[in-house]
């Protein structure tokens, strides 16, 4: 931040003390809403936000909505993940964060709007909850917002989320690079995230000029539990015959891929010379029965922190075009998955040239 933030100026304009306007600079919480509104609509007429940094939080107070298991690293570590970051990236700033919990759709209007007008309620961050009507509602209140893995379906709020559809289509990608032509799909399809998944798995088929069939490439299962994977997985290998078995499991997280390892294992298969296994997940058990799980990441760690840069880049530049930012995933290579070399045949020798 420019030592020389026209403090002196910015204190004229507004009748306020030089100090009060270098706390409000700062991010202190110790001024009142009202300077802080006069010397922020000041700050930006003279242009001192222009081309500044994320620096300190200009807010002092922010809300976090997201669904109850969020809260409970055991019920849901992937949202209970993405709460950390968000408290990792305000740790170092006079920044409050308070949370409430909401459900993902058909939220209570209520408990929302109670939270949302209190008066130290001064932004939000609205994680998974895909409810429209809480959507239409943060546009209406007008406090600053950013949306974490869910969307706004009216392209109002801004947006931090993984790519879904990229990172399902690198997963796939990768196993075909290692030689895998038959590859089963195990996923949970309960919220449109995973659905973006599963497109971009079918454009990785498509790309590679594969034939992609529900009943021949996807298992379904109704939840993410190592329990439900391992029985859908054991139900599907008792009427597969042994000749058509695939040389690789795509799995979507990593307690599914313990659940298919168990089932693959009872079976008598052995991980990953019989049968190659890749999640997309792996943050949680690197190591399943004692395989090595090579897995994409998706970016979990990083979602909050990226949100609250977002929404400091609102405050800054409130008037700012809003969009999605879509975070990349991260292959971990480990030892589940086999390559499987092409033969040794020598290549056909053609005489005729392409064109006759």
């Amino acid at each position: 931040m420019d030592k020389k933030l026209k403090i002196t100026e910015i204190a004229a304009r507004t009748q306020l003390s030089i100090s009060t306007v270098s706390r409000v600079l700062a991010g202190k919480a110790n001024t009142s809403q009202r300077a802080r509104e006069q010397v922020m609509a000041c700050a930006r007429e003279l242009g001192v936000f222009q081309g500044m940094a994320a620096g300190r939080l200009l807010l002092n107070s922010i809300v976090v909505f997201a669904p109850q298991r969020a809260f409970d690293e055991r019920s849901d570590i992937f949202y209970y993940r993405v709460i950390q970051g968000i408290s990792k990236a305000v740790a170092a700033h006079d920044v409050r964060l308070r949370f409430c919990a909401l459900e993902e759709n058909d939220s209570d209007t209520n408990a929302f709007l109670s939270r949302m007008n209190e008066k130290e309620t001064e932004a939000a961050l609205l994680l998974g909850i895909d409810d429209p009507h809480i959507h239409d509602l943060v546009v209406d209140i007008g406090k600053p917002c950013v949306l974490i893995n869910c969307r706004d379906q009216k392209m109002r709020l801004p947006v931090v989320a993984p790519d879904h559809a990229l990172i399902g289509a690198f997963a796939a990608s990768y196993l075909f690079d290692m030689g895998h032509k038959s590859v089963m799909n195990l996923l949970c399809l309960r919220r449109y995230t995973m659905e973006l998944r599963l497109a971009g798995i079918r454009d990785a088929w498509d790309a590679h000029n594969l034939p992609f069939s529900p009943a021949d490439n996807l298992l379904i299962a109704e939840n993410f539990s190592a329990a439900e994977s391992e029985r859908i997985v054991a139900q599907w290998l008792d009427g597969l015959p042994a000749s058509c078995l695939p040389s690789a499991l795509l799995v979507g997280g990593d307690f599914m891929a313990s659940g298919a390892v168990s089932a693959l294992q009872k079976a008598g298969l052995r991980v990953p010379q019989d049968i190659s296994v890749m999640s997309i997940d792996g943050f949680n058990l690197a190591v399943i029965q004692d395989v090595s799980l090579t897995a994409v990441h998706v970016p979990r760690d990083t979602l909050g922190e990226e949100a609250v840069h977002v929404l400091q880049q609102r405050l800054i530049r409130p008037e700012a075009p809003v969009g999605t930012l879509l975070l990349n995933g991260s292959l971990a290579v480990r030892d589940s998955v086999r390559r499987i070399r092409p033969g040794k045949r020598p290549a056909s020798v053609q005489h005729d040239g392409l064109y006759g």
